[in-house]
This record gives C-alpha cells, structure tokens and sequence, in this order.
C-alpha cells in the first residue's frame, strides 16, 4: 500500500510540472505562433485604455522579449520563490506562490483567489453531497426495480437534468423560488460560514440544488448501468445462495463493485467545480472562482485568468490523486497494479 501510493504521489507532482509548461504554453506559446508580438502578449496585462508606447515598455518590464526558456523559468520560479513586478517609479514583490499580478487592480492575484475560493468551496462541496446521494440512490433503486414506474420516470427525470443546460435551470429556479414564490434568497445573496452557518446554507440550497440537478441525473444512470451489471454476476448469486441478507448485498457486493467508474467520473467533476463554477456562479452571481474568471477576461486582465487556471489544474491533480487513493480503497486489485 505504501508502495502504491508513493508511486501516485510522484506520479501528481510530475502531472503538475506537465501541468506547468502546458499553461505557459497556451498562454505564450500558442500566440508566438500565432503571429503575436511581444507587444501584443503585454497589451493583455495593462487594459484597454495602454497607448503603443506603454504596452512596449511593459513588454521590455515583463521579459516578453527575452528567449522562452527564460520566460519559463521566471514563470515557474514565481510559483517557489515569488516574482518582482516594475508598476513604474516602484518595483512590486509578489510572495510565493506568485499566480500573477494585474496591473489593472494593481495587487497579486493570489490575495484574490484565496478570497473567492471558500464561495467555490462552499458551492461546490455542497451541490456534491446532494447530487452523490440523490444520484447513486435513484440509480441503485432504479437497477432494482428495472423496467418499472419508477424505473422510467426517474430515467426520464434524469435525461431531462443531463439535457437542460445549467443556465436555463438556474434562471427558471431564480424566476419561479427566488422572486416568485420568495421561498429562496435572490442571486448574489451569498454569506460567509463563519458569519453565519444557517445564512450561509439558506443563500446556496437553491444553487446547490440546482448544481445537483445537472450532475445526479448523470450519476444515476452511470449507477443504474453499473449496478445492473454487477447484479448478474456469479459471486451476487453465491452471496445470496449463501443467504446473506438482501442489503448487505446489494450494498456491500454490488454497489461497492459499480463505484469505480463513478469514484473516477466525481473526482473529475469536484476537481472541474473547485477550479470554477463558472456557468453557476454567472448565474447567480456568487463571487467565486467562476465569475472572478469570467470579469477578468471582459476586462482583458489576464493574469487573474492564468491564476485561475493554475488553481483548477491542480484541483484536478489533486482531485485525481485521491480519486487513485480511493481505488485501493475500494478494490484491494488496485494496489498491485
């Protein structure tokens, strides 16, 4: 065990360098290839407003000039060991981990993201505990019960939640809950945990439940298909003839069997939602991750978008390392493999 999971930890921390070259590549890279300048990659750090020459000296400031691989090094290296960015007259320290600096707001872009980040957390962790349990129940009991009422309106519910887009839900729940019925605060009402718990889940039940929607109606079929796969195999058919009881198993033999694929498809989406709920936080207006991605590129910034997209990756680093975790956990096979 302890073998398999060195091997994953080394395995997320070479993902993470891979991780780093891809980004600066894209954010680089690709427009050097594309014809871009060196003035044309500065244009995107100092707003819309920069005349020619201060987008020039601000390319010369930043390195845009000098050969890749130094531009590289400096990128990763501000991530270590900070970065030093010229404003002008003064010259600003980035501290470690330096995820950028806007030069539009004048401040480090990590101060920001670590103030958006418990929205997303919160969004995030709470539509995932409604949509795993909503989900995998619907689809164990659907499996159960193939080919009846239940079975089919719940199919049909679920094909319905996978179809309609999160933006069409979210501002159908606004219009019918929020400024309706009243049942619901509006959009934007958000409150911090520590402020207040009860607050804080009454303002994210309705973006929580509609997140979940989206994402149970997916993982019940993925259950159901699991589940009736599992339940026709031989070792289902020993356990009962050896007269275990009929929940031990359907939940100890054959769910435990169909969580692989949905431990992997849910490290996935919790990794994606970390990084960003950027239709569900637009929508009602939540001051995450999302939408501090979505105004910064409106507003050209783009050192906040780069910070946001180092902070999704390595969510998704992470969210895969656990997910490896997790599958010695539930298949003992795994940790030989």
């Amino acid at each position: 065990m302890a073998t398999y999971i060195v091997r994953r930890l080394i395995g997320a921390v070479l993902l993470l360098f891979v991780v780093s070259i891809v980004t600066f590549t894209i954010f680089f890279l690709v427009p050097r290839l594309g014809g871009a300048t060196a003035d044309d990659l500065a244009s995107r750090y100092v707003g819309k407003t920069a005349g020619a020459e201060q987008i020039h000296q601000m390319a010369v400031k930043l390195g845009f000039t000098d050969p890749l691989w130094v531009q590289y090094g400096r990128f990763v290296g501000g991530l270590f060991v900070g970065a030093d960015y010229s404003t002008g007259p003064t010259t600003v320290h980035c501290p470690a981990p330096c995820f950028g600096y806007s030069f539009i707001t004048q401040n480090p872009v990590l101060p920001d993201l670590l103030d958006r980040l418990p929205v997303t957390l919160s969004l995030a962790a709470g539509g995932a505990v409604i949509w795993l349990l909503f989900g995998v129940a619907t689809g164990v009991l659907s499996a159960l019960r193939k080919g009846s009422v239940f079975d089919r309106a719940a199919m049909s519910v679920a094909l319905a939640g996978v179809s309609l887009p999160i933006f069409f839900t979210g501002l159908l729940s606004l219009s019918i809950f929020s400024y309706g019925l009243g049942i619901t605060p509006p959009g934007g009402s958000y409150v911090p945990f520590t402020e207040n718990p009860l607050q804080w889940a009454y303002s994210l039940i309705l973006p929580w439940i509609t997140l979940a929607f989206l994402y149970a109606a997916g993982y019940a079929r993925l259950t159901r298909a699991g589940m009736l796969e599992t339940m026709n195999e031989d070792y289902i058919r020993t356990a009962r003839a050896k007269g275990l009881p009929e929940r031990t198993v359907v939940v100890k033999h054959g769910l435990r069997a169909a969580l692989t694929p949905i431990v992997t498809i849910f490290g996935l989406d919790l990794g994606l939602l970390l990084g960003g709920a950027v239709l569900t936080e637009s929508t009602f207006s939540l001051p995450g991750l999302g939408k501090y991605a979505v105004d910064a590129i409106v507003n050209n910034d783009l050192p906040k978008v780069l910070g946001v997209t180092l902070v999704a990756a390595a969510f998704i680093v992470f969210a895969n390392l656990v997910v490896d975790l997790l599958y010695a956990v539930i298949d003992p096979r795994v940790r030989v493999a």
